[in-house]
């Protein structure tokens, strides 16, 4: 049975949230938890809301109504210095990595070191090859993005969302446009992270293999009702859940591929 879990377990509560542009709602009444250590996935069908609930959470779009809970603390309700607060404690990594193309990856990954810290240039320096060095990637300091392939660039964007050792890491669809052997790769590098670092991590994804490899908790958006029609570990969702739409989308519409797992689809 579920006991009540303490504020220091959850540092992350969407409370009642509704996203909407002007009259048009996108999702409305959306509530849930994120345990401190999850790596939690927010699933759902193309254009019912996944990136838009990550920009929500982040401070990049303000709700229609509702709240973002950080460790308790209300964030589109708190004053503007104690967001900045919170919002340091973000490492975020974009669908296309976002890495400024004119500079290398040292400069990509030294940006928000300069920006945001006072350390000094070789304590940057030490800083960045740690990073790099975390995501695999010792070496190529002098790189540009454009000299290194799609897998690398996203590395090398979770690298620079590390910088400021973050305790809640943000990833919006980070396997979109990788083979597969290199989505494999990074969401190995994800599990890594989250063990050895501790963080927390949130992933926009419908990528089922990722799902499934690394997922703890998940929510999964509906387009049509506008709303959560499924929570939990998406394991257990494929064995547990009778929603037609939850399973089609667990299986790619294909109910046999629960059965050769020896999971009942019915």
């Amino acid at each position: 049975m579920e006991g009540k879990e303490s504020p220091g377990e959850v540092p992350i509560e969407v409370r009642d949230l509704t996203m909407a542009y002007g009259s048009f709602v996108i999702q409305r009444d959306l509530s849930f938890t994120v345990r401190r250590g999850d790596i939690f996935i927010i699933m759902g069908g193309s254009g019912c809301g996944k990136s838009t609930l990550l920009r929500h959470m982040v401070g990049l779009k303000e709700p229609a109504r509702g709240e973002v809970l950080y460790d308790g603390t209300s964030f589109w309700a708190t004053e503007p210095r104690e967001r900045e607060r919170l919002m340091r404690r973000f490492g975020i990594l974009y669908q296309k990595g976002a890495l400024w193309s004119s500079m290398t990856l040292a400069e990509n990954i030294a940006l928000p070191l300069q920006e945001y810290t006072e350390l000094s240039p070789g304590e940057i320096r030490e800083i960045v090859a740690l990073k790099l060095a975390l995501v695999g990637l010792s070496g190529f300091e002098e790189f540009y993005p454009s000299e290194i392939s799609g897998g690398m660039q996203k590395r090398a964007g979770l690298a620079r969302a590390m910088a400021l050792d973050p305790d809640i890491l943000f990833f919006d669809e980070p396997s979109a446009g990788l083979d597969p052997v290199s989505a494999q790769r990074l969401d190995e590098l994800i599990l890594e992270l989250r063990d050895s670092l501790g963080a927390t991590v949130i992933v926009v994804t419908h990528e089922l293999a990722s799902i499934f490899s690394i997922a703890t908790n998940s929510v999964f958006l509906d387009s049509e009702s506008r709303t959560i029609i499924a929570r939990g570990d998406p394991h257990r969702l494929l064995e547990e859940s009778r929603d037609p739409k939850v399973l089609s989308f667990l299986t790619r519409g294909k109910p046999s591929r629960a059965l050769e797992t020896g999971l009942d689809p019915s």
